[in-house]
Parts: C-alpha cells; sequence; structure tokens
C-alpha cells in the first residue's frame, strides 16, 4: 500500500512543477481568454508524462525478467544517483516555445520534460519491488507465454495508471487556481523552486534503492 501512495505522491508532485506542462496551459487558457482552452490542454499533457513512464516502465519489466529484484535495485539505484550528480551539475534551462501549442506539440513537451527530469527513473525502483521478476528458474528464457512477464507488465501499467493520477490532479488544481485567482505572478513572488527539490528526492530514492539492493544481496 506504501509503495502505491508514494507512486501516486510523486505523481502530485510532478503535476505541481510547472515545467511539466500546466503553465502552458494557463498561457492557453490566457491568450485565449477561456478557462475550457486550459482544461483542453490537461489531457495531452497527462499522455506525454504517461508515455516517458511507460517507456521506462517497460525497460524495468523486461530487464526485470532477466535479473533479480536485489541487482536491478542496486542497478536503479545507482543509475538515479548518477543522474542526479548530473542535474546538479549541469542545471540546464528549459528551450523555449509558444504558448499557441497543439495538442501534439503540448504532448510532445511533456514527453521530453518528464524523460529530462528523470521521472521515468523515479519510478523504477519501485517497479522493481512491486513486480515478478526473474528467477533462477526462467532468468534468461522470456518469452511472450512467461506469465511472470504478463503480471509484470499488468503491474507496470497500473503503477502508470496511479501516477499519473496524481500527476493529473496536481496539475489540474494549479493550473486553474493560478488561471481563476493568481494569477501568473505567483511564478516570480511565491513559487518555490521544485528542480532542486526534485533533484535531493532523485539522490534519496537513489540512495534508498541501493542501500535496499545491497540488503537484499546479504
Amino acid at each position: 500500500m506504501l509503495i502505491w501512495v508514494s507512486l501516486f505522491g510523486l505523481g502530485l508532485f510532478h503535476g505541481i512543477n510547472p515545467a511539466m506542462g500546466w503553465l502552458f496551459a494557463v498561457g492557453l487558457g490566457l491568450q485565449e481568454q477561456r478557462a475550457s482552452a486550459v482544461i483542453s490542454a490537461f489531457g495531452p499533457i497527462a499522455l506525454g508524462h504517461a508515455a516517458a513512464i511507460v517507456l521506462a516502465a517497460l525497460v524495468v519489466v523486461l530487464i526485470g525478467q532477466t535479473l533479480p529484484s536485489d541487482i536491478l535495485l542496486v542497478l536503479t539505484g545507482v543509475i538515479l544517483l548518477l543522474f542526479g550528480g548530473w542535474r546538479l551539475l549541469v542545471r540546464f534551462r528549459h528551450p523555449r516555445t509558444r504558448f499557441r501549442a497543439s495538442a501534439r506539440e503540448l504532448a510532445s513537451w511533456s514527453f521530453l520534460m518528464a524523460t529530462a527530469h528523470g521521472a521515468g527513473l523515479m519510478v523504477a525502483p519501485f517497479l522493481a519491488v512491486m513486480t515478478p521478476m526473474a528467477s533462477h528458474s526462467h532468468a534468461g528464457h522470456v518469452h511472450h507465454s512467461n506469465p511472470a512477464l504478463t503480471d509484470s507488465l499488468g503491474t507496470a501499467l497500473l503503477a502508470v495508471g496511479v501516477h499519473t493520477a496524481g500527476m493529473f490532479l496536481a496539475m489540474a488544481v494549479a493550473a486553474l487556481v493560478v488561471y481563476w485567482i493568481v494569477g501568473l505572478e505567483v511564478l516570480r513572488r511565491a513559487w518555490i523552486n521544485t528542480d532542486v527539490i526534485w533533484i535531493v528526492v532523485l539522490t534519496l530514492t537513489g540512495v534508498i534503492a541501493l542501500g535496499w539492493g545491497v540488503w537484499e544481496m546479504l
């Protein structure tokens, strides 16, 4: 249960981050002077984010059919630590784009931002624990009739759905509150640096995943 709550909570954190796309939804609404433009942007943004998570989930599930969960946890922990260190050293600027974007452009932007921020990597340790991984009896023999693979894919897709639901909820609330009540000025005066918090969360998750994997090996 804790893992599912954590996945939903990570989705909330992703959704509240303006860089993940809700800022563009607000921009569209302000340009067109209608709330329906804000709301119509939510679907493509959530779809792009979910696609990035699905891609990472599929990689974890497929690798997990040949590696035990303890080794996979160590691997994901190391990757998260390396990625977090890279994000700390190379603080890139988000590329500029126009607010008047099509649904496809919004989805593409959301996919790229989720990938660049390591959103899929963050979910990987949870999937390593949740999904049925390789055992000595079938490691290295993955095929379509493998029940473990089917179960893993089902669990991974459900995890993506829970995570995306949290992201969608936070994005919708943030965008509509900014559009209807506080305005974009809040981003200059009162908004916290979510990128710094995200790097800390990435690093802590990497440490926990690495430590958990090593513990399982002992």
